[in-house]
């Protein structure tokens, strides 16, 4: 997503990490999704990554609906998400119930915060959707506790997930691990 004033301006798929889709029409159907950002404190211009994700019981909906009307069906929620963004028609994307989590802050044209988690929270008070389930944790032996809670919760979600993603707080450490490829090392 990339805003400019508070304002979203344009939105586009990570693609192969270098080229994506420009989706903005079927993006700005999310309704969870602010078209202008709360606050004032936000930088001029900024990229916010996210994922566009169904949830459960509505992707089952869904599957049910096209069964009904003897259309093809989707094979998991990720597969109906991304192909509900990358419609042509955008009244196609506004009819399905998709949700966005945003989780990092891309190019800016100032710094937001000095860690990944006040990030995270400035997105919440911009308006932006973040998980409720982010957490700082401190050591290996408390990384692990995270993960056996979130492995218990996990078939309670209301959406899929792969794992658990595991970041580094500090965004100047962040900067100096630097990325590989598409992954950050960090």
């Amino acid at each position: 997503l990339y805003y400019e004033q508070g304002t979203l301006v344009w939105a586009a798929t990570r693609g192969d990490g270098f080229i994506g889709e420009e989706v903005t029409h079927n993006i700005k159907t999310i309704k969870s999704l602010p078209l202008k950002l709360m606050g004032e404190d936000y930088p001029d211009a900024f990229e916010v990554r996210g994922e566009v994700y169904l949830p459960k019981k509505d992707f089952e909906a869904l599957n049910t609906s096209l069964s009904q009307r003897g259309e093809k069906l989707f094979a998991n929620p990720r597969n109906a998400a991304a192909g509900s963004i990358r419609q042509l028609d955008p009244s196609v994307a506004a009819q399905r119930p998709l949700r966005l989590c945003c989780y990092a802050l891309g190019a800016s044209t100032k710094v937001v915060a000095e860690t990944h988690s006040d990030i995270l929270a400035h997105f919440a008070a911009w308006g932006l959707p973040v998980s409720q389930y982010n957490a700082v944790v401190e050591g290996v032996a408390r990384m692990l506790d995270y993960y056996q809670t979130m492995h218990a919760r996990r078939d309670q979600l209301d959406y899929e997930i792969d794992g658990i993603v595991y970041k580094i707080n500090a965004v100047h450490l962040q900067q100096l691990m630097g990325a590989v490829s598409r992954a950050p090392r960090w």
